[in-house]
């Protein structure tokens, strides 16, 4: 029982991300073996980009990216990477990095432990990456522990929230560029929910981390 409650207690917190945008210091506190930045002195932040890839969003993306000789790591959903491996040698040529996002989009508190850890084994045999982010931020505490000896999980520091319908894109990209810092770990999606708002957000942050002399540089 007592696990069971810890388990439904941490599964909460974890969830509550995804209603920050700027991932708040005391919820980072509560799970500090998961990555929610990279610390450094180098003006260097980690775009990633999630859900792809897709045939025609996810190459828009690299010519944005490639504008300013900027790097990223693509977080890819299995399923996609099967229907579309062309995507994935341009972003591999490209000299991006890829990350395990599951093979179907699950969510691992819908799941048992051994279905989500299979899910992801999936997705591991087409993609060959140990770095993993779990879709919707929504993974259990016990999941977690089974997937650290063998993948980095990876968080967020910044949400672009480019998958709101409605989105506020001006009041997105401001607060965007006022928490940017180096080590910051950033959230988009090259899909098709998120294409509008990702077309808006994203040459208008590039051109401000070039800007404000910012580098980005694959997780590995």
């Amino acid at each position: 029982m007592l696990i069971s409650v810890l388990e439904c207690v941490n599964l909460k917190y974890i969830c509550l991300m995804s209603v920050f945008q700027k991932t708040p210091h005391w919820l980072k506190s509560l799970f500090p073996s998961l990555v929610w930045e990279i610390p450094n002195q180098r003006q260097t932040v980690y775009l990633t980009f999630d859900d792809g890839p897709h045939p025609h969003i996810t190459p828009w993306v690299l010519e944005q990216l490639n504008r300013f000789q900027f790097k990223g790591t693509f977080f890819c959903v299995g399923d996609n990477v099967v229907k579309h491996p062309e995507i994935v040698e341009l972003i591999q040529r490209d000299g991006h990095a890829l990350g395990n996002h599951t093979m179907n989009h699950v969510k691992g508190w819908q799941m048992k432990n051994p279905d989500y850890l299979d899910n992801v084994s999936r997705c591991h045999q087409v993609l060959k990456s140990t770095l993993f982010r779990p879709p919707y931020g929504r993974i259990k505490w016990s999941q977690v522990k089974l997937l650290k000896p063998n993948y980095k999980v990876v968080m967020w520091s910044l949400l672009s929230l480019d998958y709101l319908k409605g989105l506020n894109v001006e009041k997105s990209l401001n607060e965007l560029q006022k928490q940017t810092k180096s080590g910051s770990i950033i959230v988009f999606h090259d899909s098709v929910k998120a294409e509008q708002n990702l077309k808006d957000l994203l040459p208008p942050y590039l051109q401000f981390l070039n800007d404000n002399g910012f580098n980005c540089q694959v997780i590995s």
